[in-house]
């Protein structure tokens, strides 16, 4: 039991809340464990490649979706000629993404591009309603801005329907959350979730809407007549606890358990103690951060893992293990071979910190410019288009 708890206290990974204690990391290892997935190795990588006929996107060369629930039957599936579709989703809490946020949509759009399959994306404005104390009328527009920022990542209008829950809820989709909602004991959620006397009802009743996306049927206006369509859902591992409830109910309601594949947290620019937060400007990059802003943010704000003086690091080395300009050229930089020269001059001490920092702010405002350019041609009817209920034309094709 004490060791229990001491583990509780080093590291708390839920849906909302992402922490290392002790001036520690993430150990993805035991999350592995506690969560009951599965390790995503090179096999699969490999097997994606030789599906799609396409290189493997770097979040999966270098193991930033590094964990997967039946991501295997997916790709059997899709190799005797079965489609799938793609469900993920942004909870609007704030005005603009910073870079956390955009690492599932970006690795979303290469799963719809390599395997041309439909997209179904879910914006929780009624979740953060609950959660951050907003109004409707906020949450309700802090999802439309969102969503011109997940429609610049480039998703193909012709196979991806955007909605937010506030606006499509009903129907058989809400036929398919009382379904679920029957399935799950108040203390079962309570088990998952850890939800406490003191939470209002409204969150405790929330877990089946961000379930019944799992489901096809919960969009017959895309697949009436398809109840057996797998889905697959791209996120990051702390939205793993929603999706082992869906994954217990999946079957007794007379659907395919989703499939996951999850990505570890993209760091805090102070370190890799938790993720990227909304709530503090300066451990973020935001889409909407100037160049200036970048520079000024890498150099104040990204914690080093260079010694103390460059005498001592040109004997010792960068500690690559601990230093977030290297955490984050992992995720951007999509040079194998540079990335690769980039960690043995530094980590032996030949390359300094202010030099990799440089080539970082380079890699960051090249595509948060290139990111801008795309969201000042989202207009407001292009954002009706995609969240129209309608059908999609391209969408197995």
């Amino acid at each position: 039991m004490e060791a229990q708890e001491q583990e509780e206290q080093e590291q708390l990974v839920t849906p909302w809340k992402v922490s290392a204690e002790k001036g520690g990391k993430i150990d993805y290892d035991k999350l592995i464990d506690k969560f009951g997935c599965q390790r995503l190795d090179q096999s699969l990588v490999d097997r994606v490649a030789g599906l799609t006929g396409r290189s493997p996107h770097v979040f999966l060369r270098r193991g930033v979706f590094f964990a997967h629930r039946d991501f295997s039957d997916i790709l059997d599936a899709y190799e005797k000629g079965q489609k799938f579709y793609l469900y993920t989703g942004r909870g609007p809490s704030s005005e603009a993404l910073h870079l956390g946020h955009l690492v599932p949509f970006m690795f979303t759009k290469y799963l719809q591009d390599a395997f041309k399959v439909p997209l179904v994306i879910q914006l929780t404005d009624d979740e953060k309603c609950m959660w951050k104390n907003l109004t409707v009328e906020e949450s309700q527009r802090l999802a439309r801005e969102n969503a011109k920022d997940i429609i610049a990542c480039g998703f193909d209008v012709s196979r991806t329907f955007i909605f937010s829950d506030f606006d499509y809820v009903g129907g058989s989709f809400y036929k398919n959350m009382v379904k679920i909602a029957k399935c799950v004991t108040y203390n079962k959620v309570v088990g998952i979730f850890g939800f406490s006397g003191e939470d209002h009802i409204g969150k405790v009743s929330f877990p089946p809407v961000q379930a019944a996306p799992s489901f096809p049927s919960s969009f017959l206006h895309l697949f009436s007549g398809k109840d057996d369509l797998r889905c697959l859902i791209p996120c990051a591992i702390d939205q793993d606890p929603y999706f082992r409830m869906t994954r217990d109910v999946a079957p007794r309601i007379g659907y395919h358990k989703p499939a996951l594949i999850e990505s570890s947290f993209f760091p805090a620019l102070q370190g890799e103690t938790g993720k990227m937060s909304a709530n503090d400007p300066n451990s973020a990059i935001y889409v909407t951060d100037s160049g200036r802003d970048i520079k000024n943010k890498i150099n104040k704000y990204a914690f080093s893992g260079g010694q103390d003086s460059i005498e001592n690091h040109r004997k010792y080395g960068a500690n690559l293990e601990v230093d977030i300009p290297i955490k984050y050229l992992d995720f951007f930089l999509e040079d194998d071979v540079e990335l690769e020269h980039i960690r043995k001059e530094y980590g032996t001490g030949r390359m300094l910190t202010g030099e990799v920092k440089k080539r970082l702010i380079e890699v960051l405002t090249e595509m948060v410019e290139r990111h801008r350019r795309a969201r000042a041609t989202v207009t407001d009817e292009m954002v009706d288009v995609f969240m129209a209920i309608r059908p999609l034309p391209n969408m197995f094709n």
